[in-house]
């Protein structure tokens, strides 16, 4: 069908667009709450909605194999905390480039530690993406914030969840890997807040203190932003599922990138978060390192 390609397109972009809006509404979170408390809220709010979706029929919430989809569901966990915690704190187009550093993350898994070969192009499409990050993140050893690493590190887990999907989770519904995600991150939340009511810590004031804010009262000015984001990303994952189940995967993984074009776009129209014309150049630097290695993998 000729078509279908275009209607794959079509449902990736319009996927990541969704989520380039929503993701932008983090920073504005940051202000009131915390990351935990707004990792534990958003499952709150989310699980209802994927059990409606469940029950029209869209797919069942029980894995086939419960320790795999945990073990991918920890994975994913892990890199959307690193990622989110990111955002609070710093511009998109630098957590962006974080997290899309996971394609080059699984070259380099793949060649360390699976002995897999790879290609002179793919092996370029590193040394591409590396570029990229760096002019990104434009690195400033007298003036480096450790914060920098978040999304780095939410690169290297998100990497890490993919090779365990395509390994071990064969067969699994979306809902399910969406059940779990999702649980595992309000779980990550619920112990976040739970260690931070124990051991409470004297927060920093404004976006400064998301990471190590505790709960928080009243919420009603963070509640909208949450609810969005929250049918937002279930929205968002929803379309990128369906687009790779009607598309050639390494032909739509290609559309996945144009994140990295709507989250800073939307940031600066929306809430004047600027982009200098390097970190421009570093973004396409990353897309085509990406694009490279979509569309040379099997």
């Amino acid at each position: 069908n000729a078509i279908q390609p275009i209607q794959a397109a079509g449902t990736m972009i319009a996927s990541m667009l969704i989520i380039g809006v929503v993701d932008n509404f983090i920073a504005q979170m940051a202000w009131q709450i915390g990351l935990w408390q707004f990792h534990f809220m958003r499952a709150v709010i989310a699980l209802p909605i994927i059990a409606v979706f469940a029950w029209m029929g869209y797919g069942t919430m029980r894995p086939v194999r419960v320790w795999r989809v945990a073990l991918r569901s920890l994975l994913i966990a892990l890199a959307m905390m690193c990622y989110f915690g990111a955002l609070g704190l710093i511009p998109i187009a630098e957590a962006l480039a974080g997290i899309f550093m996971s394609p080059i993350f699984i070259v380099l898994i793949s060649v360390l530690f699976l002995r897999r070969s790879v290609g002179p192009w793919r092996a370029l499409a590193v040394a591409i993406g590396f570029a990229g990050v760096l002019l990104v993140l434009q690195p400033d050893v007298s003036n480096f914030r450790l914060v920098t690493l978040l999304p780095v590190a939410g690169g290297v887990f998100y990497a890490l969840g993919a090779i365990t999907t395509r390994s071990l989770c064969e067969g699994e519904s979306t809902m399910s890997l969406l059940t779990g995600m999702m649980l595992a991150m309000g779980g990550m939340g619920a112990c976040g807040l739970g260690v931070l009511a124990v051991f409470p810590v004297d927060a920093a004031a404004g976006a400064d203190g998301f990471l190590m804010r505790g709960w928080v009262w009243p919420i009603a000015e963070s509640l909208p932003w949450m609810i969005a984001h929250a049918l937002g990303a279930i929205a968002g994952v929803f379309l990128l599922t369906r687009a790779y189940q009607i598309g050639e995967p390494s032909f739509v993984g290609v559309f996945e990138y144009s994140i990295m074009i709507f989250g800073p776009a939307i940031a600066w129209l929306a809430f004047g978060q600027g982009i200098t014309a390097w970190q421009i150049g570093g973004i396409a630097l990353i897309a085509t390192a990406g694009c490279i290695i979509a569309l040379r993998s099997e």
